[in-house]
């Protein structure tokens, strides 16, 4: 039988709801957005797609922890590491303004201590590897302001590669010289590989390099709705097999639908490829996006519990999708602090 909404809510108390890609911490960081303040849900039109995402709003979703993603405008990589420190710089105010409310995490364990504690793990993602600024050493750096995964590609060419789509795309050309040896700084830093964005070729030669597992932080499937942003059966599985997750995005654009049952759809097509440990949550809330129908923001998601129940999902299967699959990633490849201990 399907859970009901009070019964999603009841669940979400219990897990831990996590949330692999938001943009909001750039709101905050250009435009003052308040992230203790709840705000109204954006308007469908013009430059109104955010203001998806506040902590009283994190808290009505039942949400346990939420990656900010820090990226960059212009493009060009110069000055793109220090918009990043802008970005954090933002949160870590937001961080001392409301100790009780907001905690800095790193570690599935850190995000389980958050919630017992009745905090709200924040965690950080970097998209875009043009915050490297063509040097190795930003991402020792930035795995010790506690940045846990990094993207490699956005929607330009960078010292590392390719995009799937934007300025100086090539499907034929996949990671430099340099991108492979990021691939290993990476591991050696306790930085997840985030493979959103990137070409095919450039997503399956990091999976080759890397010997911990990666992601896909906020992403669609190409076989329910086909799109130059989506990934393929195979490259699912390559995720899959080195212990990954793939965050399903919230876009109705790259979903080909309005409705819910869209996310729903693009989740099952994972589980039915790779199984049960791969799907997780990545909203892509306050990147410009238009979500669909009943998750119009983070404080619907029990809606989405609600909907997959009713496809069938059990409540085991549930808790993985969640953010049990991302709380394990985070066991699996040790933050900064632990690889020194």
């Amino acid at each position: 039988m399907a859970l009901t909404l009070d019964e999603a809510r009841a669940l979400h108390a219990e897990v831990h709801v996590m949330d692999l890609h938001a943009d909001t911490a750039k709101l905050m960081d250009k435009l003052g957005y308040d992230l203790a303040a709840r705000h109204e849900r954006p308007m469908p039109k013009a430059v109104n797609y955010i203001g998806h995402l506040d902590l009283p709003r994190m808290r009505e979703g039942g949400m346990a922890g939420q990656f900010f993603s820090f990226w960059t405008t212009p493009y060009p990589e110069r000055g793109c590491a220090r918009a990043v420190e802008k970005q954090l710089d933002a949160l870590d105010v937001a961080m001392e303004k409301h100790p009780s409310e907001l905690a800095w995490t790193r570690t599935g364990a850190d995000v389980r201590a958050a919630k017992a504690a009745g905090r709200l793990a924040a965690l950080g993602g970097i998209e875009g590897g043009q915050a490297l600024e063509g040097r190795l050493d930003t991402i020792e750096a930035f795995s010790r302001r506690g940045v846990r995964y990094l993207g490699l590609l956005h929607f330009s060419a960078n010292a590392i590669g390719r995009p799937a789509k934007g300025r100086g795309s090539d499907a034929s050309e996949g990671l430099t010289a340099f991108g492979r040896d990021v691939i290993r700084e990476c591991e050696r830093c306790g930085v997840i590989v985030d493979l959103a964005h990137i070409n095919r070729r450039g997503f399956m030669e990091a999976l080759e390099l890397s010997t911990v597992p990666s992601m896909v932080s906020h992403t669609g499937v190409l076989r329910v709705h086909e799109h130059w942003r989506n990934i393929d059966d195979e490259q699912i599985r390559a995720v899959a097999d080195r212990g990954g997750c793939i965050g399903i995005i919230f876009a109705r654009k790259y979903l080909g639908s309005a409705s819910i049952d869209a996310v729903v759809d693009h989740i099952l097509h994972v589980i039915d490829v790779a199984g049960e440990d791969v799907p997780a949550l990545g909203s892509d809330f306050d990147g410009f996006v238009v979500p669909p129908e009943g998750l119009e923001d983070i404080a619907a998601m029990p809606n989405l519990t609600v909907a997959l129940s009713r496809r069938g999902v059990p409540v085991r299967t549930l808790e993985k999708i969640l953010g049990g699959n991302v709380l394990r990633v985070l066991d699996a490849v040790p933050a900064w602090g632990k690889l020194q201990a």
